[in-house]
C-alpha cells in the first residue's frame, strides 16, 4: 500500500510539474503555482497573487501608492491601465512556489506617518491576505520606500493652478 501511494504521489507531482511547463509555455510572461491535492490541482496564475498583494498594500494606512520598477514609471503604470502589462508594472513582484510565495513591493508613504509601522502593517496585511486566499505561506515581504508624498502641497498645487 506505501508503494502506491508513494507512486500516486509521484504521478500527481509529475503532472503538476507537466502543467506548470506547460503554462509557462504558452504564457512565457504569466507562471502559474500548481497546488497539488488529493483530489485535484490548483494552478493559481502569479498575476492573482500580485494582484492580491496590490489590493493588501492598498489597505494599510500611509501607503500613498504602489511605485511601478523601470525607467519609464509613469507611461509603465498608464500601459498597464489600458492595456494590461505584468505586475511588476504597478509596484508588485511575486515569486510563487508550489507552497510558498515571496513578495517585493515599491511604494511611496505620505509625510508624517511612521515608516516602520507602514512596513510592519504591509508586511502583516500582506502575509495574512495571501495564506488567506491563496493558502500559500508567505516567506517574506519587502518593502522599498521610493519617495513621500505630501499632501499639503499637493493641495496648495492644485489651488495654485486653478487660481491661474
Amino acid at each position: 500500500m506505501a508503494g502506491t501511494e508513494k507512486s500516486k504521489n509521484d504521478a500527481l507531482s509529475s503532472a503538476a510539474r507537466a502543467s506548470l511547463d506547460k503554462n509557462r509555455a504558452a504564457e512565457p510572461e504569466s507562471f502559474s503555482s500548481v497546488l497539488v491535492g488529493d483530489d485535484g490541482n490548483t494552478i493559481i496564475h502569479h498575476d492573482v497573487v500580485a494582484k492580491i498583494v496590490g489590493m493588501a498594500v492598498g489597505e494599510v494606512d500611509g501607503v500613498h501608492e504602489l511605485v511601478p520598477w523601470g525607467a519609464n514609471q509613469t507611461v509603465s503604470a498608464f500601459a498597464k491601465r489600458v492595456i494590461g502589462k505584468s505586475m511588476r508594472d504597478l509596484g508588485v513582484n511575486v515569486d510563487v512556489g508550489t507552497i510558498e510565495a515571496a513578495v517585493d513591493v515599491r511604494i511611496v508613504t505620505v509625510y508624517g506617518k511612521s515608516i516602520v509601522t507602514i512596513a510592519g502593517n504591509i508586511r502583516e496585511n500582506v502575509r495574512e491576505r495571501i495564506e488567506g486566499i491563496t493558502g500559500l505561506r508567505v516567506t517574506e515581504v519587502n518593502v522599498e520606500i521610493i519617495d513621500l508624498f505630501f499632501p499639503d502641497t499637493e493641495q496648495q498645487e492644485a489651488r495654485s493652478t486653478r487660481a491661474r
